[in-house]
């Protein structure tokens, strides 16, 4: 059984930092596409970022580059969501999702979601 596990949201001030984590288990994600969405009050789940977990190939959504950074530990089985210079903006719930098809922003073709972690980013 796959298990997507999100852990590292809390609260923040504008500007500081958090790491989110993506603990991943129950099949190899080698040929997967392991993304990070986020979900604010009243909007939908948007992409954020993703990682082709074979070649650590990365892409950002527009508002977040420069400011955050997805990477991956193998030998962990777990991917990061570094994010830096937090802005209120950024205040939403976080999940991390796995896809086998090599889109990387379209998140009806992720089939493997986490639960999710609550980010706070206020003064």
């Amino acid at each position: 059984q796959v298990h997507l596990v999100e852990s590292g949201g809390g609260v923040m001030q504008p500007g500081g930092s958090l790491r989110l984590s993506c603990a991943a288990s129950g099949r190899t994600f080698s040929s997967y596409i392991m993304g990070w969405f986020r979900q604010a009050p009243g909007k939908e789940r948007a992409f954020v970022a993703a990682i082709r977990w074979s070649s650590g190939s990365t892409y950002l959504e527009e508002s977040v580059k420069g400011r955050f950074t997805i990477s991956r530990d193998n030998t962990k089985n777990t991917v990061y969501l570094q994010m830096n210079n937090l802005k209120p903006e950024d205040t939403a719930v976080y999940y991390c999702a796995a896809n086998p098809t090599g889109i990387l922003s379209n998140r009806d073709v992720y089939i493997y979601w986490g639960q999710g972690t609550q980010v706070t980013v206020s003064s």
